[in-house]
């Protein structure tokens, strides 16, 4: 069984679609689209875990080695003294078949773009719930993800982040000169390590500054 993969409903969410009816040819279009990222993607992650040694305004990992910026993130991480630091990516021929389909075929090169995006969220959100999972048996829980470019944390943080991971390295994630990250279908996020009386209630969509306004935003079932 296949540890990551891909919901045709998260694709159709990224789609812009809401409950409407899908027809035939779009569900099997879709569905020739989740097989085709499948099988060109290469999920890859790091993980590595920080010290909270200072806090001002910002929050200071392991006496000085990086600094996350902003009152947003001081909030999130406000009651952790660790926090984890996690980079994924689908690899860069997931780019190259988004970018083939560009150029021959617009909606089609849209669903694949859909797809991959509900691949690495999915690879993110494993990847969380099993640290939660080891979390839990010490007494400690996951805050939700944060990334560069949610709230105040400055999204050029995202090359310092990438060299304290050594992601360029160990899964070949690197950011452009303006902070975008290649391959296009990667994340980075830091998570706080709380313990069991002060787990924050709220997580994903629900806890997104932009759930009122985002199109994206997941419905309940």
């Amino acid at each position: 069984m296949e540890r990551f993969g891909i919901e045709r409903k998260e694709v159709l969410r990224y789609l812009g679609h809401r409950g409407q009816e899908v027809g035939e040819k779009l569900e099997e279009l879709v569905d020739e689209c989740i097989e085709e990222i499948k099988a060109v993607a290469s999920p890859k992650y790091i993980l590595r875990t920080f010290s909270i040694t200072g806090r001002d305004g910002s929050v200071i990992l392991e006496n000085g080695l990086f600094e996350l910026t902003g009152k947003a993130i001081s909030r999130h991480l406000g009651e952790s003294d660790s926090c984890m630091l996690l980079a994924a990516t689908l690899g860069s021929d997931v780019d190259k078949r988004i970018r083939y389909f560009e150029k021959k075929d617009l909606t089609k090169a849209l669903i694949l773009d859909a797809c991959a995006t509900a691949y690495i969220e999915d690879v993110c959100d494993k990847v969380c719930e099993d640290i939660e999972k080891s979390k839990l048996k010490e007494g400690e829980h996951l805050t939700w993800r944060f990334s560069p470019g949610y709230g105040d944390l400055p999204i050029n943080l995202q090359k310092g982040f990438l060299a304290v991971l050594d992601a360029g390295r160990r899964i070949g994630l690197t950011a452009s000169s303006t902070n975008i990250l290649l391959p296009r279908k990667s994340v980075t996020a830091v998570m706080g390590i709380t313990g069991s009386s002060c787990r924050m209630a709220a997580s994903g969509c629900a806890a997104c500054s932009n759930n009122k306004e985002c199109a994206y935003k997941r419905t309940e079932e």
